[in-house]
């Protein structure tokens, strides 16, 4: 028996608002504002860290994912979790998105529906290879290392011809246990910054623009970058949806980053399917458009 139509999940460190803590803060009231578009519709809601041990999950239509930021430091419980949750109850988005989305070798699927990605090398768990030797086959200069599956800019370095040796151990130490990604170092995303869509079931909602601290090059506010509101074009908002589209099964939320290449093109930086932050903050209406697309979902399930 069903006492919940959807649980919103986060983890421990969010659960409690914080007067002191703005980030703190910011994730509570967004989770608040989902929280309360999906009560105005009727719905029984719940708010609760993922790895509970004390919630019974069967006793819920679906979970909603919307800051597990932990999962990527504990991705082998996660993964546990996932499994077994799966099975009890609807998740939102599904396991499979989940599972697809964590690893950054999606971006080589979405390359083949005709998404523009920005240009990757990947390196697979194992490879005996060398920066250098990476650099001088690729004939990149300036690039950007990361893992395939990461989060946070966790493990990311910008890297060039002066410091690749600096970098080699750690190197070594990440590609024996894990895939990584080369790209090549994207200079708009600092002049410029880079551009996060919304889309709730395939239809684009609002767009915020970060920008990096001088000196820096990652965008995220954790290293001190900014956020605006930003109208996007025509062009950037059909690129968003049809990003969106081309994957298996329609996310019923996405939050698809973009920026302009070294070509001028609009390139995919990130589709973000698993816990992204929305910026509900900048468009509390758009909590509203997500309660009312988990509603119709759970209405029509089988």
């Amino acid at each position: 028996m069903f006492i919940y139509d959807c649980v919103i999940l986060t983890d421990q460190r969010y659960l409690n608002d914080s007067k002191t803590d703005a980030y703190k803060h910011n994730v509570y009231f967004e989770d608040r504002l989902v929280y309360h578009a999906l009560e105005g519709l009727g719905l029984k809601t719940l708010r609760l860290a993922w790895d509970d041990m004390f919630f019974d999950w069967s006793t819920t239509k679906s979970v909603l994912f919307r800051t597990t930021w932990d999962y990527f430091d504990r991705f082998d419980e996660f993964s546990e979790w996932l499994k077994s949750v799966s099975k009890q109850t609807t998740l939102l988005n599904s396991e499979t998105i989940i599972r697809w989305n964590i690893d950054k070798h999606y971006l080589l699927d979405l390359q083949k529906k005709g998404v523009h990605i920005a240009e990757s090398h990947f390196i697979e768990k194992g490879a005996k290879v060398t920066l250098e030797q990476l650099h001088d086959i690729l004939n990149w200069k300036e690039t950007v290392l990361k893992p395939c599956v990461s989060g946070a800019a966790r493990h990311t370095y910008r890297l060039n011809p002066d410091n690749l040796h600096e970098h080699e151990t750690v190197f070594q130490e990440l590609i024996a246990n894990e895939a990584m990604i080369l790209q090549p170092f994207q200079y708009h995303i600092v002049t410029k910054g880079e551009i996060s869509m919304m889309v709730f079931n395939g239809h684009f909602s609002h767009a915020i623009l970060k920008k990096a601290k001088a000196g820096d090059f990652r965008v995220q506010d954790d290293f001190g970058g900014s956020i605006q509101d930003y109208s996007p074009s025509d062009e950037e908002i059909a690129f968003a949806e049809a990003s969106v589209k081309a994957c298996n099964e329609l996310p019923i939320y996405a939050r698809v980053d973009i920026f302009e290449d070294n070509q001028g093109c609009i390139a995919l930086s990130e589709l973000e399917l698993i816990e992204p932050e929305l910026w509900f903050r900048s468009n509390p209406d758009a909590a509203k458009i997500l309660a009312q697309a988990i509603k119709y979902k759970l209405a029509h399930e089988n």
